[in-house]
């Protein structure tokens, strides 16, 4: 299908603060939606306007609510970072991180691995880590899956494979990844994903940080917690 996102009806496929943030632009920071999320935010909020002051871009793309970053989100990102690149002759260098909670942490952690450009750091919440396990968690998520990756030419588990972080750890960009966990996460089992993912990470060499929030449900951040998510971003740009 030909691409039609263009910088005069990017809102109708994106939130983007670029309408306040100080110039020059310093960076993107992408926040993925969690599972089922499809609000168009057409208002300023908090955080677009925080980063905003920071001379970087927050990107917030209207994906599929069950997309869980298969190649059609992949896509659909990527059309919209090139659109902002092209109206604001963006260097191709200009650093972007990637960042989100629970699918949406799935997404970002994915999204690092495909992407066209690829993310200089990623920042997830409560990240969805092992997409085969996910589908035997809840009763909810095997119609989203079946869903995401319904016309995919192999069998559903090598489909969920390949967008499991888990399961790409050996494939993940060598760049900054910072995990938080809720220890009293019910939707996303802190010992099956990230647990598991941090470890395997770290084996592998890659360069990962994780913060334990204690005593907080599914991406329930302490106000520290928060803080330090968006230093994460921050720092990974402005450095």
């Amino acid at each position: 299908m030909e691409k039609i996102i263009t910088y005069e009806n990017l809102r109708n496929f994106t939130y983007v603060n670029d309408q306040i943030v100080k110039k020059p632009i310093n960076g993107i920071a992408i926040d993925f939606f969690g599972l089922g999320g499809q609000s168009m935010l057409w208002e300023d909020g908090e955080t677009g306007k925080m980063l905003a002051e920071h001379g970087i871009l927050f990107v917030v793309p209207y994906n599929n609510p069950w997309a869980w970053m298969n190649k059609q989100a992949v896509s659909y990102t990527d059309e919209i970072l090139d659109v902002l690149f092209d109206h604001y002759n963006l260097d191709e260098k200009t650093p972007i991180v990637s960042s989100g909670g629970s699918m949406g942490g799935q997404s970002a952690l994915v999204y690092t691995k495909y992407a066209k450009r690829t993310p200089v750091a990623c920042v997830a919440n409560c990240p969805v880590c092992d997409l085969p396990y996910h589908f035997t968690e809840r009763v909810d998520l095997p119609r989203t899956l079946y869903s995401a990756f319904y016309n995919e030419e192999m069998d559903l588990n090598s489909a969920l494979k390949s967008a499991s972080p888990l399961h790409l750890v050996s494939k993940m960009p060598n760049i900054e990844y910072h995990l938080f966990h809720c220890t009293k996460d019910s939707a996303v089992n802190i010992d099956m994903h990230s647990n598991k993912f941090v470890e395997a990470m770290k084996n592998e060499g890659k360069e990962i940080t994780f913060d334990i929030v204690k005593d907080k449900e599914h991406c329930d951040l302490t106000d520290e917690a928060r803080e330090q998510y968006y230093k994460y971003i921050i720092d990974a740009i402005l450095k």
